[in-house]
């Protein structure tokens, strides 16, 4: 379960920005998934942000025992699914991903910190990021504490 924090985070932060861009009534654009350049570019930045929260000394604890591989290719899978991609994803609801979990306010800071660095290095747009990072707020009080 708690291998699973990183890509719940991103995935759940994906749907409610989805749901919001089509309750909002705006012209139909470019789903956010093409925005980001497709599944390779998103398995590009999974791997690095993989790579930035196994060094990251707040968080990597919680990934010591972690399958790097299976985490990336399910954080991909939710990634693609739920920024309009082709992929499927029927994981845990993020209330149930982190139940027990006494996620930190320090480790939620470091995981969006290590998201933003990937998409950083692999110079993805700042209306995208935006798009990602603003919606990481609010998954805040169901990750945080539980």
């Amino acid at each position: 379960m708690r291998t699973l924090l990183l890509s719940i985070v991103i995935v759940a932060s994906s749907f409610t920005l989805a749901a919001a861009q089509k309750g909002s009534g705006a012209p139909a654009t470019k789903s956010l998934f093409d925005r980001l350049g497709g599944k390779s570019a998103i398995q590009a930045v999974v791997h690095q942000f993989v790579t930035n929260v196994a060094a990251d000394k707040v968080i990597s604890k919680r990934f010591a025992k972690t399958n790097t591989k299976k985490l990336e290719a399910t954080l991909v899978d939710q990634v693609c699914a739920a920024t309009g991609g082709p992929c499927k994803y029927a994981g845990k609801t993020m209330a149930d991903a982190h139940k027990g979990m006494k996620i930190t306010e320090d480790e939620w800071k470091a995981t969006v910190a290590d998201l933003k660095s990937a998409l950083d290095k692999f110079k993805v747009k700042d209306a995208e990021q935006n798009d990602l990072l603003g919606a990481l707020a609010g998954m805040h009080d169901d990750i945080v504490g539980k």
